[in-house]
């Protein structure tokens, strides 16, 4: 889809950013690009738009050259959301989405679809917001916006500058989550530029982990917290330090049932408002669904929600996740670990082989706390 072939950019004053970078970006994924500030990793993103032009190379998107393209064009075609979010102030928040589109020359009623397509899509009704000012909204919806004005022209590739980093920890975080979520359902081709590695743990098909302006390790995140390239990459993530702690201190796991912890659960049957009150009073940001019999059903988020909290004939078994990977209580320790690492939501549910009955949750909290007490005992 993206490819650099041997990308080098040199300024005036003789600073080598980039040397000589090769990579491919694959048609669909969530590449991350990560590294300590002046790695490279924000010149190598606007380079992808023509904002930056490289010194020696080529860059390919869909087999073409994009040196022969005009950069109007290309960035017209390719979605862009940065930290600062950038919505026009005078602009409404319809206006502000529908900017590409319209600049595209889309008829008004396809432009207006789209619009309330993805304004639902994040949680903000378009009736309610479609007509306020940026000024009006909170930082984290401000950032929504932002994010499905990147996707309004419906682009094949979207750029994402540290997207989130300006962000309070629980909008960051709930973000992150509706990234993933949002990418299941578009398929785009992201390239994603931030400093936190949990950030890029969290949300990246691939990581490509950058230093002095050259790629240090590019792969999946399972491989990279297995298998890291070398002590720069082994410092630089940290859950690979708790990998270390489990190999090094000879940490043995027990039991799956022993690591499990008590889930907050509700019955299918709830409605949304119930929910809500649960979770807020809880301090969740999801319910485990279950039947009466505590039959593991699925997930409720709090996003899911409120994006359909005006519907009040819906319950939890209406708007309920059943996508989620569950563990049966035979599974070692060592590999829910893993499974819990990679989990959008953090934990994984155990559920007995058969019945399908709640036993637990399995999260990273469980694990670590029996680490350390092994570890400090």
């Amino acid at each position: 889809m993206i490819e650099f072939q041997e990308i080098s950019k040199v300024y005036e004053d003789g600073f080598k950013a980039l040397k000589d970078i090769s990579f491919t970006v694959k048609e669909g994924e969530l590449l991350v690009l990560i590294g300590p500030s002046g790695c490279g990793k924000t010149t190598t993103m606007k380079m992808i738009n023509r904002l930056i032009e490289p010194s020696k190379g080529t860059i390919m998107i869909e087999g073409k050259d994009i040196a022969n393209e005009n950069p109007v064009n290309l960035r017209r075609n390719i979605g862009y959301v940065i930290q600062q979010i950038g919505l026009l102030p005078h602009m409404t928040i319809r206006e502000n989405v529908s900017l590409v589109p319209r600049l595209k020359k889309w008829e008004k009623d396809r432009y207006l679809d789209k619009v309330n397509e993805l304004m639902e899509m994040v949680g903000l009704d378009p009736e309610t917001f479609g007509e306020r000012y940026p000024s009006e909204l909170s930082g984290g919806q401000q950032q929504r916006i932002g994010v499905i004005r990147g996707l309004a022209a419906d682009p094949k590739i979207i750029l994402m500058d540290e997207p989130f980093s300006a962000l309070d920890p629980i909008s960051r975080e709930q973000l992150q989550e509706e990234l993933v979520k949002l990418q299941k359902e578009i398929h785009k081709t992201i390239v994603f530029v931030t400093h936190d590695m949990d950030e890029a743990l969290k949300i990246a098909d691939r990581i490509c982990i950058m230093k002095d302006g050259e790629i240090v390790q590019l792969d999946t995140p399972e491989n990279i917290l297995r298998h890291p390239a070398n002590d720069f990459v082994h410092n630089f993530i940290g859950e690979e330090r708790i990998q270390d702690n489990i190999e090094s201190e000879g940490v043995n796991l027990p039991s799956l049932k022993k690591l499990m912890v008590k889930p907050i659960t509700a019955y299918s049957t709830r409605g949304l408002a119930e929910a809500l009150k649960t979770m807020r009073k809880r301090r969740v940001d999801n319910l485990i669904v279950v039947d009466k019999d505590d039959t593991y059903l699925g997930i409720a988020t709090v996003w899911d929600a409120q994006k359909n909290y005006q519907n009040e004939n819906l319950t939890l078994n209406d708007i309920k996740q059943t996508d989620l990977k569950v563990l049966t209580p035979d599974v070692p320790a060592e590999e829910a670990f893993q499974r819990v690492n990679t989990s959008q939501y953090g934990f994984i549910p155990v559920i007995e082989h058969d019945s399908r009955k709640l036993l637990g949750i399995v999260n990273r909290a469980s694990l670590v706390e029996h680490i350390v007490d092994q570890i400090i005992q």
